[in-house]
């Protein structure tokens, strides 16, 4: 967290750019309302909002004064959503990204679009049998935008942050594996998005070579075990992990599979389901978190488990695999990495290698 003096120096330093965009909140009619610390994300780094809309998706990133939307949650959300983005002194968007049409991520962005002017906006098609997704091309329409199909490579700047495209690398009948997937990077500070992507496209990702490396990675598919394969996981290396998910949702998300590599992998998680909304913020260097309820803590202890090699095939297994080599043959490791770097190869079945 900045010091009082600090945020006092970023707030005088953005002081005009933000009359600007109070005069022209005003002059459209609508009221700017007083906040603790008024657009608190400019001027201080890139800053991650993770926001709590239940068991759906929707993130807001700033940078530099200029914010992006990443999906908007559930048709029901989207005045949470615009209300949030009200509250952090966003009076204009330079993208939008919808990673995929199913409602719990496109269902919030009509309300979205048609509050805040918006430059570019994102999508992985332009047609899709739903009337959230109608609804969210016709406001798209009326701001007289063309939705980029983007593909991998392609990107923009946020502030001094640089947005990268990195998926999907390929055409899948399954929606959830046409997300796109996007890493943002500030400094030498990364973060990564996925929607719904399953393990059939993060491997294809893989395959293709993307760079998914990332500090932050938003879990794909709400926790979902059909996401988070440990050759993802393994590729990524992230620190820390969002999950997006609702109290007591019917899914059963986050499942304890994901949990369980996840935690064998380290990574520090982030439930909107017992945190509420999270908040990362980067400096270029590090990264912090706040979150709402003060009750509750992310969880980072270690899954006690371990992977099993086979002396005789060089193929390492997960602990309760099937496909177990019999005791004589066994090698034991105490991570997935450690396997990798004595040069065992994942097995097919259980670890999707």
């Amino acid at each position: 967290m900045t010091s009082k003096k600090k945020k006092i120096a970023a707030w005088l330093s953005s002081a005009a750019a933000l009359l600007a965009a109070l005069a022209g909140l005003l002059l459209g009619g609508d009221f700017l309302p007083l906040v603790e610390e008024p657009a608190r994300s400019t001027g201080e780094g890139l800053s991650v909002h993770y926001i709590d809309v239940g068991q759906a998706d929707c993130a807001l990133l700033a940078c530099g004064g200029e914010f992006m939307l990443i999906d908007g949650g559930n048709v029901d959300d989207g005045q949470l959503v615009v209300s949030y983005l009200e509250q952090q002194g966003v009076s204009e968007l330079e993208a939008v990204i919808c990673t995929h049409a199913h409602e719990d991520h496109v269902g919030g962005l009509p309300a979205v679009l048609a509050v805040y002017p918006t430059r570019a906006v994102y999508s992985p098609t332009t047609t899709y049998a739903s009337k959230c997704f109608d609804d969210f091309m016709r406001y798209v329409d009326q701001q007289r935008l063309t939705v980029t199909l983007p593909v991998p490579g392609d990107g923009f700047d946020l502030g001094d942050a640089r947005v990268t495209i990195l998926g999907p690398v390929k055409d899948y009948p399954d929606t959830n594996n046409t997300s796109i997937v996007t890493r943002v990077d500030y400094g030498e500070t990364s973060f990564l998005f996925t929607g719904d992507m399953e393990q059939e496209a993060e491997n294809d990702l893989l395959d293709a070579g993307a760079n998914v490396k990332a500090d932050v990675l938003k879990v794909g598919h709400h926790g979902s075990n059909t996401s988070s394969g440990y050759r993802f996981l393994y590729e990524v290396e992230p620190e820390y992990g969002v999950i997006s998910v609702g109290t007591g949702n019917t899914y059963g998300h986050p499942h304890e599979e994901p949990l369980s590599r996840l935690f064998h992998a380290g990574v520090t998680i982030f439930r909107t389901d017992y945190l509420g909304t999270v908040v990362a913020r980067s400096d270029g260097a590090e990264i912090t978190f706040t979150w709402d309820n003060q009750n509750a803590a992310p969880e980072n202890a270690e899954y006690a488990g371990e992977f099993i090699g086979n002396k005789n095939s060089r193929v390492f297994h997960a602990g309760d695999c099937s496909g177990l080599p019999s005791e004589r043959n066994r090698v034991s490791f105490d991570s997935y990495r450690e396997a990798i770097e004595a040069g065992y190869t994942p097995c097919r079945s259980c670890l999707g290698g």
